[in-house]
């Protein structure tokens, strides 16, 4: 049976570095890359050094697209050794002020698609097989401004620890990534002028380290990968100080 990574939201961003990565470090017959980019995965899977490369197209804010990957399961005779779910946006902005569509589409991909991903490809995972689920520091606190966003990424945290503790009698385990700022296009989809906030900009840090520790603690058979000080602080401080007090002081606009 082939040996296969699965990588959603492969296109760009923390997605396109973990293809990378798990092509140069571990031993897989097939990445499966999905992601509504066709041409940005070809251009990314061209670069690849010794894992063939299987582009599946499909928009997972279409829950029913991901019927392309269920039907490629069925297919093939596979054992799935890496699940990163690595698909999700963000839009800045109140509750009030966003659209609703796009609010809507942040809960359609950040948590309908990656649950409805990890139910798909839970029966194909191989005993020892890891899932990567990036969520977000974003994920420790309420954030006023990036309202549903944080929401959406909160859910993806306290999910992934449970599914952790559900999955081991399998011997696989589940880490939930929480990274802060990432020099990513996150940004530009995410505000209106394409900018993070200044303050945001203090705190960014490079993709591929982030994807690196992420990996490592993974092997390590870690719950939660926080990079970075700053943010791994932000955790202790959400934990100690009441929520209600930080949100009293919160600087959102």
């Amino acid at each position: 049976m082939k040996k296969i990574a699965i990588v959603t939201g492969a296109s760009s961003g923390l997605g396109s570095h973990f293809v990378r990565q798990l092509d140069l470090k571990y031993d897989l017959d097939e990445i499966w890359m999905l992601a509504r980019r066709e041409d940005k995965m070809k251009e990314i899977a061209s670069k690849l050094k010794k894992t063939k490369a299987v582009l599946i197209k499909c928009d997972l804010s279409n829950l029913e697209e991901i019927n392309k990957l269920t039907d490629q399961l069925k297919k093939e005779k596979v054992l799935v050794k890496f699940l990163i779910n690595s698909a999700g946006f963000g839009k800045i902005g109140t509750f009030s002020e966003l659209p609703l569509e796009e609010q809507m589409a942040m809960i359609d991909v950040n948590i309908k698609a990656l649950t409805t991903v990890t139910y798909v490809v839970l029966p194909y995972l191989a005993k020892g097989a890891k899932i990567i689920q990036v969520a977000s520091s974003a994920a420790f606190l309420p954030q006023p401004g990036f309202n549903v966003y944080a929401a959406t990424k909160a859910y993806v945290h306290h999910f992934s620890k449970a599914l952790s503790i559900e999955l081991k009698h399998r011997n696989i385990q589940v880490l939930a990534l929480c990274p802060g700022p990432v020099k990513t296009e996150f940004f530009t989809i995410a505000s209106k002028d394409g900018k993070p906030a200044d303050w945001k900009t203090k705190f960014m840090v490079n993709p591929r380290d982030v994807v690196s520790k992420a990996l490592k603690d993974a092997e390590s058979n870690k719950m939660e990968s926080v990079y970075s000080l700053p943010m791994k602080l932000l955790k202790i401080i959400s934990r100690i100080i009441p929520q209600e007090l930080i949100l009293k002081y919160f600087k959102w606009r």
